[in-house]
């Protein structure tokens, strides 16, 4: 689907579900992977992820339509546009836009990065695994209180 299919599409929409025109544009945007679409305040423009479109199809991507058209129908009306708006999340249940878009596959399979560093007690001897280094004199153990200090898992040690 290309952009000009795209924008025919919101438009189509928007006067369907919300009965007023929508007259900004309606882009895809490839590198939106942790949300299915944006909607821009300063332009009212619209940004969709074509990755919704290809794993999910055009049901589960109108649904997307929909939530970016209510930010859009009620910024421009002055409205609460937010999502913890009561305006909000009632025109979104009226026009079934969803609240929330599945998560990709690609990203439900990433693992998590390996534990660089460990947290050490002096006092009771409890671990505690990480994966980015921190500040160990601003902690204390959870379990007694004690004093941590800092050992880095790739052969060196560090205080």
């Amino acid at each position: 689907m290309t952009d000009e299919h795209l924008q025919a599409w919101v438009e189509k929409i928007s006067l369907d579900s919300f009965g007023m025109p929508f007259r900004h544009r309606a882009t895809f945007n490839r590198r939106l992977k942790a949300t299915g679409g944006r909607y821009f305040m300063k332009s009212h423009n619209i940004e969709i992820s074509p990755h919704q479109l290809e794993n999910y199809g055009t049901e589960e991507t109108e649904k997307i339509i929909k939530h970016e058209l209510c930010h859009y129908h009620l910024h421009l009306l002055g409205r609460g546009y937010r999502h913890r708006d009561s305006d909000f999340k009632l025109l979104l249940a009226k026009v079934g836009g969803s609240r929330f878009c599945k998560s990709l596959p690609e990203r439900l399979q990433r693992k998590p990065a390996p534990y660089k560093y460990m947290l050490k007690c002096t006092s009771c001897g409890m671990e505690y695994m990480r994966r980015r280094r921190m500040n160990p004199s601003k902690y204390r153990c959870g379990k007694c209180a004690g004093k941590l200090i800092l050992k880095g898992l790739d052969s060196k040690n560090e205080t």
